[in-house]
């Protein structure tokens, strides 16, 4: 898959404060001033209490002095002579916080005329300096029927959802940052109901000098000692082994995501998505939890598979592979552990469980190109934009998964639209493992991937009631190509094809996916509808190399 960054991606809007001009993203913020009718007292002890630049009122006009000040009577027996009253100043919070404070725009206004408001600070939903609010202006798929080439046609895809990050703190005063896009993807889940879908954006602004600092307790040493097999061994021994990867490219958009040691020769196992904005002339960079930084390179993509394999150059030595389990053997209600870096947050570690097995997952990059199929783990344990490509382990530490995708509440419209968007809802999918592993292999080996295919053109509408065989192909081709792997297997365009050994298609998405679980050669067992008869035939899946 292509990133999240290309095309259509459009700022979140800012909630204007009061009275006050909507921020604009990326503007130095400069204090504004009090409005024009003057301070009484009272407004000026509070003001000259804040902070600089935490003003939210507009600049004054100098008002005019009162003619007399109004007379006081005197008590009976004063105790101390009435105060007069003071004059409202007449440039205190006008002419001098105006041009001194502000920034040359709006000293520029004038001094005829109160100068105009300054963008306010910049509002912390998605807009701003820190929080450069990006989105997707187009969800994955139509929604329509679209055509596809089953087991590994890109023709199209169910209608999506969209996706947005919550809200960030503005940055530190006086700091600048440059902004990226982290990348995320959209995952239609294809249930007998319908399709959701949700896209992710998160908007980073991250820069290469910027640091953390952490605190450390110097406390009992037996503290440190953690039960074989809970969550804290599990997670102390995985993290040295996770890192967490930017690419950027040579236009300067970027994501952030997860991956893990693969192997002892550098290799790191990850999604396509995370890596493809520096796959040709970007930077990609991979930052162990010790804060090691190294640079890397692509080895090999599978944008049908969203897995990825990049290396580390000048890898260091000892370096520790993740032991690898075994994802067929994954039961519902297994204990399970995601570890990556959702919004930047590197070394995060969440829990949950295997909410469910061979789950048929179609998701994007939001960019409306390729999309990549999966028949996936589904699991509970919080999974969030910048998670992608990173390790769902199980109760004995082994990788189970490679977390991909996510299903969000926000599935109903575009980015930008009215709904309240969200993280995650304890829906994360996972491409097993078992099929990760057989993809990062042929990458390492070859960098391209392969693909099972029957040759045949499936309608990508989801109808709940099997994968039906289009009428024509892509451009006017055959639906079924002669001497195909189907038309050896005797199906025809009209068939609509309801199993694939014991697994049910209710959708063109689902047979892509459960064909992909398989291998080039395999022999599978089609059960078909022609006519309102039921058949079935035994097929030999072929091969297609490649992404194109």
């Amino acid at each position: 898959m292509s990133t999240e960054n290309e095309g259509a991606a459009v700022p979140s809007a800012a909630l204007p404060a009061p009275d006050v001009e909507p921020a604009v993203a990326g503007a130095e913020s400069g204090p504004a001033t009090e409005r024009a009718t003057g301070p009484t007292p009272e407004a000026r002890e509070t003001r000259e209490a804040r902070a600089d630049g935490d003003y939210d009122l507009p600049a004054p006009a100098s008002p005019p002095a009162p003619a007399s000040p109004p007379a006081v009577a005197a008590p009976a027996e004063p105790l101390a002579p009435a105060p007069a009253l003071e004059t409202p100043p007449t440039s205190e919070f006008a002419s001098t916080t105006a041009t001194a404070a502000m920034p040359a725009t709006a000293a520029a206004a004038g001094s005829a005329t109160p100068p105009s408001p300054p963008p306010p600070p910049p509002a912390q939903d998605g807009s701003g300096t820190w929080w450069d609010g990006t989105g997707a202006g187009a969800p994955y798929g139509s929604g329509g029927p679209v055509d596809g080439a089953a087991g590994g046609g890109f023709a199209g895809g169910p209608g999506g959802g969209a996706w947005g990050a919550p809200p960030m703190p503005p940055p530190p005063p006086g700091r600048r940052r440059s902004g990226g896009i982290v990348a995320a993807v959209l995952a239609a889940v294809l249930v007998a109901g319908g399709i959701g879908g949700g896209v992710g954006y998160w908007a980073a602004d991250r820069d290469e000098t910027s640091t953390s600092t952490t605190v450390s307790s110097s406390g009992d040493p037996k503290a440190e000692s953690r039960a074989p097999g809970s969550v804290a061994d599990i997670a102390g021994k995985a993290l040295p082994s996770v890192v967490t990867i930017e690419a950027r490219g040579s236009n300067g958009e970027g994501g952030t995501g997860t991956g893990f040691v693969y192997d002892k020769q550098g290799h790191i196992l990850t999604n396509n998505h995370v890596v493809a904005s520096a796959a040709d002339s970007g930077r990609l960079t991979a930052t162990f939890s010790d804060g090691k930084r190294y640079d890397a390179e692509v080895i090999g993509r599978a944008e049908g598979y969203d897995v990825a394999v990049i290396k580390l150059k000048n890898a260091p030595d000892g370096l520790n592979p993740l032991p690898l389990g075994d994802s067929d053997k994954v039961a519902v209600g297994d204990a399970t552990v995601a570890i990556g870096a959702p919004f930047g947050l590197s070394g995060t570690v969440t829990t949950g469980i295997v909410s469910a097995k061979n789950r048929p997952v179609a998701s994007s990059d939001g960019g409306g190109t390729n999309a990549s199929y999966m028949s996936a783990l589904q699991t509970d344990a919080s999974i969030n934009p910048g998670n992608s490509g990173g390790p769902l382990l199980n109760a004995d530490g082994a990788v189970i998964g490679v977390n991909s995708a996510i299903q969000s509440a926000g599935g109903g419209g575009g980015f930008g639209g009215g709904s309240q968007q969200s993280g995650s809802i304890g829906l994360g999918f996972a491409i097993p493992i078992n099929q990760g592993k057989n993809v990062a292999d042929q990458l390492i080996k070859t960098g391209q991937p392969v693909y099972p295919v029957i040759e045949a053109t499936v309608n990508m509408k989801d109808t709940g009631n099997g994968a039906t065989i289009a009428s024509t192909g892509a451009g006017g081709s055959d639906a079924v190509a002669a001497g195909g792997p189907a038309d050896r297997a005797g199906l025809k365009p009209g068939d609509v094809i309801t199993k694939l050994d014991d697994t049910v298609i209710d959708s063109g998405p689902t047979l892509i996916s459960e064909i992909w679980t398989h291998q080039p050669g395999d022999k599978v067992t089609i059960t078909y509808e022609r006519d309102g008869k039921q058949s079935t035939t035994q097929l030999t899946l072929g091969e297609r190399q490649g992404d194109s």
